[in-house]
Order: C-alpha cells, then sequence, then structure tokens
C-alpha cells in the first residue's frame, strides 16, 4: 500500500475514533471465503467498511479500535503460511498489517478467542454490527461471557452494544474528492463497456454475448469485475427487474435493457440503458422510451443540495402517471391514480439509490424528525453525495388489459449523479441515452 493511501485509511480511522466514547471498543469482521461447490470458492471481495478504514483485502481480517489505549488500532490476521501462499496467494501476515498497514498491534487470527476479552476488558461499549456475520457474533458474545465471569477477579465486562453503521456510514455516505475521482473513472469504463454492447447487439446474438462484451470491456481496462450481476435483458425479460439468466436470444425489433456497472478500487458505477435490436424503434417503443427519458431527465435537474429523494421519486411518479394516462396504459385521474398506487403495476421501484462502494450504498433514507422527534423525515441531500436516477416502466406480456402495442415491453435509464453545490454532475454523461444516438450505434 501507498504512502498516500495509508494516510486516507488513517484519517478515516481517525475520524471514527474521534467520534466513538473513550471507553469504547469498535470490532468489525472483514468476512471469509465462501463456497462455490466442493472445494472450490468464490471470488474473494472484502467487506466495503473493512476495505474502507483499513485498505486490507484479505479474507479472514477483523479490524479493533479502542481509541486512548496504547494500540487504538488493532488487525488480526491469516499468518504467513509458505505452502498456502504457494497454492493461494501470498498473504501480508502479522508483520505486514504493521508495517504495510500501520496497525498498532497485530495478531493471527486464531487467536481471536483468546485475543478478544483482552480486548474488551475495560471497555463500557463494544461497537459492533450484530447479526451480520452470525460466527462472529458468537465470539464476541463469547468474549463477553468470560469477561462477566471473571468480573469477582477483576476482570470488566462491556455493559453496551452499539450498532456501528450510522457513525461509518455517515462518513462513507459523504464522498471525498478522491472517491469521486475513482467513481468517474468507473462511470467512464462503465459508458465504453454498454457502448460496446450495443454495437454488439444484432439479431441472433445472445444476451450472454453482451455481457461478455461488456465484462471484457470492465476487465480490460483495469475494473475488478462487475459491481453487481450484470443484467441483459432482451425482449419480455426486460421486464423482469433483477433477471440475470442472460441466456435468450435477441431478436429484430427487441427492446434490449442493460444494467451494468464496473468496479473500479472498490467503488462502482450503476448503468442501464435500454436500447433497440436492429437499430429502430417502434412507434410504440419510442412512446414508452420517451416518456421514461423526460421523467428522468427532470429527475436529474432536480438532484439539487437541500432536495430530497422523496421529492425527486414524486416528480418521476407524477410525470409517468400523466404520461401512462395520454399512452392508454391507465386511465382516469392523475392524482387519484398516484395516492392509490396504481402506477406501481408499470413502475414498482423507486427512483433512486446510493452509490458509492456498494451498488446500493449505505447511508440513512430518512433522519429523525425536527428536536429528535419519532417521526422520520427525508434525509436531505448534501454536496457529495451520490446517488441514482433510474425511473422506469414495465408492461408485463400477458398484462391483458393494457394496450397489445405495449405488452413485453421493458425501459429503465438509470445514470450515476453527484450532488454538488450548483447543478448537479452526471458522471455518467458520456454514455448515450438519446434515441438518435441509441438507433445509430445499434444499426447494423
Amino acid at each position: 500500500m501507498s504512502a498516500s493511501v495509508a494516510t486516507v485509511h488513517a484519517e478515516r480511522r481517525a475520524r471514527v475514533m474521534a467520534a466513538l466514547p473513550p471507553r469504547a471498543v469498535l470490532l468489525l469482521a472483514g468476512g471469509g471465503e465462501v463456497t462455490r461447490n466442493a472445494d472450490v470458492h468464490y471470488r474473494y471481495r472484502a467487506a466495503s467498511d473493512m476495505v474502507y478504514l483499513t485498505g486490507f483485502t484479505e479474507p479472514d481480517a477483523v479490524l479493533v479500535l479502542a481509541p486512548g489505549r496504547p494500540a487504538p488500532f488493532t488487525l488480526l490476521v491469516r499468518p504467513r503460511d509458505r505452502e498456502r501462499e504457494i497454492w493461494n496467494g501470498r498473504r501480508a501476515g502479522v508483520e505486514g498489517a504493521r508495517a504495510q498497514f500501520g496497525a498498532d498491534a497485530a495478531h493471527p487470527i486464531g487467536d481471536l478467542a483468546s485475543k478478544l476479552p483482552e480486548l474488551l476488558d475495560g471497555a463500557d461499549e463494544v461497537w459492533v454490527q450484530l447479526g451480520a456475520d452470525r460466527k462472529f457474533d458468537s465470539r464476541v458474545l463469547t468474549a463477553v461471557a468470560d469477561l462477566r465471569a471473571r468480573e469477582r477477579r477483576g476482570a470488566r465486562a462491556p455493559r453496551r452494544f452499539v450498532d456501528p453503521r450510522d457513525l461509518l456510514h455517515e462518513q462513507r455516505l459523504l464522498k471525498t474528492g478522491a472517491e469521486l475521482a475513482i467513481l468517474r473513472r468507473a462511470a467512464a469504463i462503465t459508458s465504453e463497456a454498454h457502448v460496446a454492447a450495443m454495437q454488439s447487439a444484432r439479431p441472433g446474438v445472445f444476451e450472454h454475448q453482451l455481457e461478455a462484451e461488456i465484462e471484457y470491456v470492465f476487465r480490460r481496462r483495469g475494473a475488478f469485475g462487475p459491481g453487481y450481476n450484470t443484467i441483459v435483458g432482451a425482449g419480455a425479460n426486460a421486464t423482469v427487474l433483477h433477471y440475470v439468466d442472460n441466456s435468450a436470444a435477441l431478436a429484430a425489433g427487441d427492446l434490449v435493457l442493460v444494467d451494468a456497472g464496473a468496479e473500479v478500487d472498490y467503488y462502482t458505477a450503476d448503468v442501464t440503458r435500454t436500447f433497440p435490436c436492429g437499430g429502430r424503434f417502434s412507434p410504440a417503443q419510442r412512446r414508452l422510451y420517451d416518456l421514461v427519458l423526460a421523467s428522468q431527465e427532470e429527475a436529474i435537474d432536480g438532484v439539487r443540495a437541500g432536495g430530497t429523494m422523496d421529492a425527486i421519486h414524486d416528480t418521476v411518479v407524477r410525470r409517468l402517471t400523466a404520461g401512462l394516462c395520454e399512452l392508454g396504459l391507465l386511465s382516469g385521474d392523475p392524482v387519484k391514480l398516484i395516492e392509490d398506487g396504481a402506477f406501481k403495476r408499470f413502475y414498482m421501484h423507486r427512483t433512486s439509490h446510493w452509490l458509492g462502494m456498494d451498488v446500493h450504498d449505505v447511508g440513512p433514507y430518512v433522519l429523525p424528525g425536527p428536536g429528535g422527534g419519532v417521526m422520520p423525515a427525508p434525509r436531505k441531500l448534501e454536496p457529495g453525495m451520490v446517488l441514482t436516477i433510474e425511473p422506469g416502466l414495465y408492461i408485463q406480456p400477458d398484462d391483458e388489459a393494457a394496450p397489445a402495442e405495449y405488452r413485453g415491453l421493458g425501459v429503465r435509464i438509470e445514470d450515476d449523479v453527484v450532488v454538488t453545490t450548483g447543478a448537479p454532475e452526471v458522471l455518467t454523461a458520456a454514455c448515450p441515452k438519446h434515441p438518435a444516438e441509441l438507433e445509430r450505434l445499434t444499426t447494423p
């Protein structure tokens, strides 16, 4: 790890420890490898919080932050093992945890059971996310029970458990300039990959071939790979929100929905484009697409400091509902249709989510009401937040109440947007989405 990168992680830890009570201990498990089948594992990807605070990306690590103690930053990691490293790759080991990652103290992960009581002894609070890892939860509770059993001999068990997510995730929610630079690179690679998919979309090509084109660009351009499972849905498959089979052949006249984002340095883009197979939208496809695009452009303009995701979503719902009435997909008073939720037949998801190290990134969407009231209030947008804008319309192929020309059509358009002090910054603006551009790129 370079000195500049190590400094970034040290600054993050310092901010967290400054916010912890003086007799608190924060515990964080980085997660282990997951078996795919037999003795084969899925490719490991460290927990985002662990990477955010340490930069450490090996499996089975545990972070301990204890402000005010002689060793405020402790890592427990896999020790060096020459034989296992020959098979599975180099390890930092206990020595590397200190020398490369700046730990004040480091221990083999095999010593966790014996070290945890020592590390928790005398703490008033344990900040740990219980429920995320049952095995780790058990180790923590066992350590606390051990301390309670020894209190008559001078040990002191923690009195409270505190969920650390609000503290950690509040930091992650507001991106720094360096984080935004990584997201811009992820967005640029993602945009290039979407264009490659558009240029390859021809009748007879399979969805998985477009997936391969996309992920080839990701890896060729230096991304870790996709930040989530790539979605390529042609025809009626585009009406399945999280379709990942990617097994069907494209047919002339299909709309093709691609939802894919590259992960770069543990930050991911998240982009959806919908385009015609064969170079031309049909009149019905174009009407539906234009409605979604208009709603998206209006929503992006609403990404301003002081606004809220709820207000953005309401703007989209109003535009889509009015448009659905004009297209004959809904009938009645748009205001009443919104009150009744009738639009959810065609638009059943929210317009936005946070974006960053995770595709559905961390951070609260609502905050306590004024004066700490129990009624939550939508969180106001602040400069440095990154969110998606992704309206869509999905008309199921068996929806006999819908005009026949719209059945089986799915359209979603998604961009990644930064809240600034002025106009929003669209990270993915380079990815084509206007109909003339899409028809030019997809024409054989």
